[in-house]
């Protein structure tokens, strides 16, 4: 676990990956949105105001290590979503635009569970803004929708687990593109960031045939449980791989690319003209 500093309105919050998830030390951003010099206090004030915060407590946090100055400390941390659960419970006016953002959050949510086209709309606008070309944006957005198409049969075939949708992704890639999602990223220099923001138009194009393949390799073969599952998602995604390799043959050039978008929109315009 590494120790990093967030920052939010001059205040320094740590924060440590957990489990591959952002962890945030409870008392700085506690100390963020109050008055009072003593963080500790309060939040067992806020506790007692608060009996379901107090009687949930323990499931919200964690002790972890966290770097300090004076060397690894162990403190007490919460992950995004617990973070969100202890600044509802804060009346400070330092925390209301939290509370107005996480109430606009919500409402938006329950609008798109009512409205479906209304997620694909600001998932667009939302790569827009990040400088994405909208041809890429076309095919991140159809491939969102191929691949929900698969997730959608693995729930009908008992696969539920988020590992096992993991393992069948991979086997996906790997007979894709012959190298696992890992050893993908890190040809990109990515870490945590998601691989498919990163992938070229041909990466997509090839994601999306290994994902749309085994889809309908599952359903005309009727997998069923997570093995059969497994099989079907390999012979998918040796469709796409075949493919690839017919075009690296007929181009001389590898479909896997060092490109990323780890850059200003600017730049990315400008890799994207050449």
């Amino acid at each position: 676990m590494g120790a990093h500093l967030a920052v939010f309105k001059g205040k320094q919050i740590r924060r440590t990956l957990y489990k591959n998830e952002w962890w945030f030390v409870v008392e700085d951003a506690v100390m963020a949105l109050i008055d009072s010099r003593d963080p500790k206090q309060y939040i067992q004030r806020m506790k007692q105001r608060d009996p379901e915060l107090g009687k949930g407590w323990v499931q919200i946090v964690h002790t972890l290590s966290i770097e300090t100055p004076g060397g690894a400390q162990q403190m007490i941390c919460s992950n995004t979503e617990g973070i969100f659960r202890i600044i509802q419970s804060i009346p400070s006016p330092k925390a209301e635009p939290f509370k107005r953002w996480l109430a606009k959050v919500g409402y938006e949510r329950v609008q798109e569970i009512e409205d479906p086209e209304l997620a694909t709309k600001r998932t667009k606008a939302l790569y827009k803004a990040k400088g994405y070309s909208d041809d890429w944006i076309e095919k991140r957005m159809r491939g969102i929708a191929i691949r929900e198409e698969l997730t959608d049969e693995w729930k009908k075939r008992e696969v539920k687990e988020k590992k096992e949708y993991e393992i069948l992704t991979a086997e996906i890639a790997k007979a894709a593109f012959g190298i696992t999602p890992g050893t993908h990223k890190k040809i990109k220099g990515l870490k945590r960031e998601n691989l498919r923001d990163h992938m070229t138009d041909l990466e997509l194009i090839f994601s999306m045939l290994g994902e749309a393949a085994t889809t309908e390799i599952t359903k005309v073969h009727d997998a069923k449980g997570f093995d059969e599952s497994k099989h079907a998602a390999r012979r998918g995604g040796e469709v796409a791989g075949t493919a690839r390799k017919d075009l690296e043959k007929k181009t001389g050039k590898k479909v896997v690319s060092s490109e990323n978008y780890l850059i200003e929109p600017e730049g990315r315009k400008r890799l994207e003209r050449k």
